[in-house]
């Protein structure tokens, strides 16, 4: 019982939720990307292996050039490339989109282990300075109020940057002509071609976007949180953020909402010193509460029509 009331002590401060947000946002830029993308109608299961490239790169570039902002932008190209890859192969090829993905988290989890010994003949590469990594921003004045203050505005940049992108992308999905074409692609792909659309481009811009927001969250990862780079040090969190996508019904604020619980979990993890918990029961929580969300809601939850359906171009 006293681990019990310990949690519910913990779920009144602002630290636990602090953590929570964080948490949220570092699936949250992933989940965004996978919302695009299968709105498109291109399954994005790979953002687990674009993810680790990109926290990978971040380290790299921010060693070498001690400037955490142009490893950053590095660190969303690579994810970027690895998101081209996967359209290349579901877009243009047609290959199964399921496979694809699994083959580029596989390749990106060989690949930064690769580097990582050939580059620094070490398991890891090494730890960003304190004064490197992406910087915490303390709103002034905001940052004192009780509560509030804390959990919303003494937060890392990326936090910031991720909550203006989730409102930007809902925002251009459902009230702009550009999101009516991804959202027409992904539904009815013949007919949006016979209105003119270019059904290929849209999907790649779609998936491309995907890849540019997994390796900002790997940056983040990297250099925003651990200031450091191991092996598979997403650690799953890319297929959790694909869960959160599920949970959202492909919309940014039911991603964001379902983030929130998963960083929630992840939190409480976080926070197992000042909770008499074991440690090992915690960590497999924002695992179980994922398969709680597939289990109870995938059934229910109904994709774009046309999400992991290769196009061919006057098919019907």
């Amino acid at each position: 019982m006293s681990g019990i009331g310990d949690i519910l002590h913990l779920l009144f401060t602002a630290n636990l939720w602090q953590a929570t947000l964080a948490a949220a946002v570092l699936l949250l830029l992933p989940a965004l990307g996978g919302v695009i993308s299968e709105r498109s109608g291109v399954v994005n299961i790979a953002m687990e292996g674009m993810m680790l490239t990109g926290a990978f790169f971040a380290v790299v570039a921010d060693l070498a050039w001690h400037n955490p902002w142009l490893a950053t932008g590095v660190a969303i190209v690579a994810g970027g490339l690895m998101a081209l890859i996967h359209a290349v192969v579901s877009i243009q090829f047609r290959a199964d989109q399921i496979v694809s993905g699994i083959a580029i988290n596989i390749f990106a989890a060989g690949l930064t282990v690769f580097l990582v010994n050939r580059i620094y003949g070490l398991q890891d590469v090494g730890h960003v300075g304190p004064t490197e990594g992406l910087p915490y921003i303390d709103v002034h004045g905001l940052d004192q109020i009780p509560f509030i203050g804390q959990v919303f505005f003494q937060q890392n940049v990326v936090v910031y940057v991720a909550l203006i992108l989730l409102v930007l992308i809902h925002v251009v999905l459902f009230r702009t002509r550009l999101g009516l074409r991804i959202r027409a692609v992904g539904e009815h792909p013949q007919a949006a071609d016979t209105a003119g659309l270019n059904v290929f481009a849209i999907r790649y811009g779609a998936v491309i976007a995907s890849g540019l927001l997994s390796g900002l969250s790997g940056a983040f990862l990297a250099i925003g949180i651990s200031n450091t780079f191991v092996p598979n040090m997403t650690d799953g969190r890319g297929y959790i953020a694909l869960a959160a996508m599920i949970f959202g019904k492909w919309t940014p604020f039911g991603a964001f909402i379902a983030c929130l619980i998963f960083g929630l979990g992840q939190a409480i993890y976080d926070n197992n010193s000042i909770i008499h918990v074991s440690p090992y029961l915690l960590s497999m929580l924002p695992y179980v509460l994922t398969l709680i969300v597939l289990a109870g809601l995938v059934g229910r939850s109904t994709p774009p029509a046309a999400d992991g359906l290769p196009y061919v171009p006057g098919s019907e």
